[in-house]
């Protein structure tokens, strides 16, 4: 009963924040997302959920403090509440590392990792996908007048940090946090230039980390070494898991590559060539750490031997949501001409 609740208000703080015209009242959005989280984190009772639900509520309490008074600074230049009009330069600067500190770019990304690492699956799941789409319809919202300078140097950095703070971890909560930071870069970086792929990324980020949680929530993975024996519990599962792993990367006939191509290109048009090449790399180093996981996952499998214990057989039903999230994190690249025609 008290998880309906939590989640209920889960729902409730994000349709709020995104349908809301008013500073107050996307603010009061925010908070009521904040206060659901907090004990869906904590529910485990081990001092690492309750550090990261500390963490957590102490990082968004300090985000929602920027966001009220960035649009009580513009309030006073302006006379006027409206999202959508953010016309004093300082409030603008105030509203994007606001923004950047609740998505958890860099440099404000350490709470992230730390407070996936506390949390249980499904919570992670909540926090990397449906607890950034709040901050990033404000971003949408106030898009037109925000610092793409700014926002450029944002998102290049998180893509890097991403990628390089990736690369030397075996919690896959953690790996799955700095993918996510990267994936955050990606879309900071477009959002002056064309908002409307940058929700796109948004979403398909989303559908791909949702299979990705919920399979491992499946197969009860929490570690790269448990992930090398997983593949006895359900073989099939293993293999969607490892399609959407090389999605999640941006590898091109999957799903993942259709936003980055369309971001790149998007650039190219933006004379941000060097841009456009710098992230591309870093890119790389996101692919890295996706290979490792797919190699744990996959490359592990008889004839070669590893020396851990194998694993039963899961018999108990597998969530229904994984198949057509796995599907779509795969075969949704040919929908790029449609796109197109979206004005």
């Amino acid at each position: 009963q008290a998880k309906l609740v939590f989640v209920i208000s889960l729902i409730l703080g994000t349709t709020i924040t995104v349908s809301s015209n008013h500073w107050i009242m996307a603010w009061a959005g925010l908070e009521i997302n904040t206060l659901a989280i907090l004990p869906l984190i904590a529910k485990s009772h081990h001092p690492r959920a309750i550090e990261a639900a500390t963490k957590y509520f102490l990082v968004q309490a300090a985000a929602s403090t920027l966001v009220l008074f960035s649009s009580m600074t513009n309030a006073w230049h302006t006379g006027q509440w409206d999202i959508t009009q953010m016309a004093h330069p300082t409030s603008c600067l105030i509203l994007t590392s606001a923004i950047s500190m609740k998505l958890g770019l860099v440099p404000f990304h350490f709470w992230f990792p730390e407070v996936l690492q506390g949390s249980p699956l499904t919570t992670g799941l909540i926090l990397s996908t449906l607890m950034k789409f709040p901050p990033l319809t404000l971003l949408y919202m106030t898009s037109p007048s925000l610092n793409s300078t700014l926002l450029t140097t944002l998102a290049i950095f998180s893509a890097a940090l991403g990628g390089w703070m990736g690369l030397n971890q075996t919690q896959i909560r953690k790996i799955l946090a700095f993918s996510s930071i990267a994936h955050l870069g990606w879309m900071a970086i477009i959002i002056t230039y064309h908002p409307k792929l940058t929700l796109l990324n948004f979403y398909l980020y989303s559908m791909m980390t949702a299979a990705v949680f919920l399979t491992m929530n499946s197969m009860k993975v929490v570690k790269l070494s448990t992930l090398m024996t997983a593949w006895t519990k359900a073989p099939a599962l293993n293999t969607m898991l490892l399609l959407t792993l090389l999605s999640l990367a941006g590898l091109p006939p999957l799903t993942g590559f259709l936003p980055k191509w369309l971001i790149v290109q998007e650039l190219t048009k933006q004379d941000m060539a060097p841009a456009a090449t710098i992230m591309a790399l870093l890119s790389l180093l996101g692919l890295f750490f996706y290979l490792r996981l797919v190699y744990c996952t996959m490359i592990t499998l008889p004839p070669h031997t590893t020396n851990h214990m194998k694993q039963w057989h899961i018999h108990k039903p597998i969530n229904p949501l994984i198949a057509p999230l796995v599907t779509l994190s795969i075969i949704l690249l040919p929908i790029a001409p449609i796109i197109y025609t979206i004005p």
